[in-house]
């Protein structure tokens, strides 16, 4: 049986919301347009996911955050992502807003800002509104339109032209009130020959059925580079939908790293539009699913440039009732000769009863071009299990390093050593190792 999706807001109260928070007159009016746009749209249609019988009615209310006088302030699961002494360069949301935001002087003197996207929409509404919600647009459907309408917290980053920051700069989000609303907007704005990296982690703590509707826009200028590392880890009590895109512009790269760690529901869709010529998109993603997990994840390359490159590489292991549907499209233009698509997703499933798909989706408009896939979906091989056991190794042991060398392709060649490590633990925990 399906959940009506009911709008957790009126009319009044978004414009009130608004005003209350000083937002320029152009937001208030897309946050209007979006509830009303919510009340007429339909949800997204996802490859073979009845998104419609998920819990999609407890978006929450919005609640003033307090800020903290400390990390040691936050829950366990969000402290331990955190060092006390590194507390620059830093952005907390707590369920409906951010409750500590600080860069370092040094990048601030080059001209960057990094702060909540509500703190940046008072000082620097004219850099936000040429890009907030040009990537993902308001229209698209049901839950795109409900969040531009009810979106909060979230980050600005703005990297000024030439400008390389060498730090990662870091984001934390986390909801532990079911009653409050947590749905935060990710910003970011590389300017020509600059480069960033941005490194974001989604917790949760608490009980209470809550649904995270979050949206990422990444606009990447001329010979610029931003990469992008996320790591979602949400309890079971969560639905958690995330749209991400970047627009890739002339020589510029984007490098996404995401970790879909979560126990409950989700749904995410990882765009690179690349529209300069040579330009290029890498993503590494890495997902398991267990219990009795809905999952539906996209990676996707759009080509309109000459000469553009796109890798995508997705594993997901499975197990016990869980089921996951990934998809991998390569989109090439016509025009965008030169072009490179490559795509690769894998599914190892640990259980009789889970389920995996892995659909490549090839869609070229140009003759002029280099485009492959390879996808697969199966069981632990039994005869590598046998062989490790002849060597003295046990059955849960030999399985384990299966495991870890299906996504040691993904895992090992993610370039922060510090993703690297929390995914290994993330890993482990959720297989239960």
């Amino acid at each position: 049986m399906s959940t009506p999706t009911i709008l957790p807001i009126d009319r009044n109260s978004v414009a009130e919301l608004s005003r209350t928070r000083q937002e320029p007159e152009w937001m208030t009016s897309l946050r209007l347009k979006g509830l009303e746009l919510a009340e007429t749209l339909e949800l997204p249609k996802l490859e073979k996911t009845r998104i419609d019988r998920w819990d999609l009615s407890a978006h929450g209310s919005y609640v003033k955050p307090e800020p903290i006088a400390s990390i040691g302030d936050l829950p366990e699961t969000a402290k331990s992502l955190l060092n006390e002494e590194q507390t620059d360069n830093l952005i907390i949301q707590r369920n409906s807003g951010a409750v500590y935001a600080k860069l370092s002087e040094e990048l601030a003197a080059k001209g960057v800002i990094f702060t909540d996207l509500e703190t940046a929409l008072t000082k620097h509404a004219d850099l936000i509104k040429p890009y907030f919600m040009e990537l993902v647009k308001q229209d698209e459907n049901k839950l795109t339109a409900l969040h531009s309408a009810v979106w909060n917290g979230g980050a600005f980053l703005y990297v000024p032209k030439n400008v390389q920051v060498d730090v990662p700069l870091q984001a934390l989000y986390v909801t532990d009130d079911a009653s409050a609303s947590f749905t935060p907007h990710v910003l970011i704005v590389a300017e020509a020959n600059s480069s960033v990296g941005y490194v974001e982690n989604l917790v949760s703590s608490g009980s209470g059925s809550i649904v995270v509707n979050g949206v990422v826009e990444v606009f990447v200028k001329a010979n610029a580079s931003v990469r992008f590392a996320t790591v979602h880890n949400l309890g079971e009590a969560v639905t958690d939908i995330s749209y991400r895109r970047a627009n890739v512009d002339k020589d510029a790269r984007v490098e996404w790293i995401v970790g879909e760690m979560n126990y409950g529901n989700a749904m995410s869709d990882t765009t690179s539009i690349l529209k300069g010529s040579g330009s290029f998109s890498d993503t590494k993603a890495i997902a398991v699913g267990t219990a009795e997990q809905k999952l539906n994840y996209t990676t996707r390359a759009v080509h309109f440039g000459k000469h553009s490159s796109s890798d995508m590489i997705t594993r997901a292991v499975m197990r016990d009732s869980a089921s996951a549907i990934i998809n991998g499209i390569t989109k090439i233009e016509k025009g965008a000769t030169g072009t490179n698509g490559q795509q690769t997703e894998k599914v190892l499933m640990l259980s009789p009863k889970a389920r995996g798909d892995a659909n490549p989706i090839l869609l070229i408009d140009e003759d002029d071009v280099k485009a492959g896939h390879a996808a697969s979906v199966g069981q632990v091989n039994q005869e590598q299990v046998y062989y490790l056991m002849s060597r003295g190794i046990s059955r849960a042991e030999a399985e384990r390093l299966i495991i870890y060398g299906f996504l040691a392709p993904v895992v090992s060649e993610i370039p922060i050593e510090q993703i690297q490590g929390q995914l290994q633990q993330l890993v482990e925990r959720k297989l239960g190792q």
